[in-house]
């Protein structure tokens, strides 16, 4: 891996995929992409406008297709929660570069999370946060070449902790 691939950070909503990516692009000196902020920019529409119109099939095709859209070297991408839902969409980006799944339990996430009706959430109606931890933590071990566990960490901790981890995995190239 080179200082040309991609850092994706993938994760349940309200892990800090955005801020950590933001600071995480800064101490690297890469570019940085949001997906979320991408999809919204483009369909000219809120997230959870999108869910509320089209579903939750539809939504996950319409992310699906911004993410394979994707033709970037040497950023940090965020990716909404999602995204795991779309195989061909996960293909993509780990053809971009290395995968970074940020992980906290359910319970810090239900913390976090309020009102996720109005948050852009994709997920069943009466789904609890800990239901949609569930459904998706196999997938994100599926798709995750790294794993980093955010417990008890500062924004800042996280991104010294995704450097470490990718430096372990012999991916210090890409972490700068």
């Amino acid at each position: 891996m080179d200082a040309e691939s991609n850092i994706v950070l993938i994760g349940m909503p309200g892990v800090g995929k955005s801020t950590v990516g933001v600071l995480l692009a800064k101490t690297l000196s890469r570019g940085f992409i949001d997906t979320d902020v991408l999809i919204q920019s483009r369909e000219g529409r809120r997230l959870q406008e999108l869910l509320n119109e089209f579903g939750r099939q539809a939504f996950v095709e319409i992310e699906s297709r911004h993410v394979r859209s994707l033709d970037c070297r040497g950023h940090v991408i965020s990716t909404g929660g999602s995204v795991v839902y779309g195989d061909e969409a996960m293909q993509h980006l780990k053809s971009l570069g290395v995968v970074v799944h940020l992980d906290l339990t359910c319970e810090l996430l239900q913390e976090r999370l309020r009102r996720t009706d109005e948050r852009g959430v994709v997920k069943d109606r009466n789904q609890s946060i800990c239901q949609l931890y569930a459904e998706r933590q196999p997938l994100y071990r599926r798709y995750a070449d790294v794993r980093v566990d955010c417990e008890g960490l500062k924004h800042e901790e996280v991104v010294s902790r995704i450097i470490e981890e990718l430096g372990k995995k012999g991916l210090r190239k890409a972490a700068g």
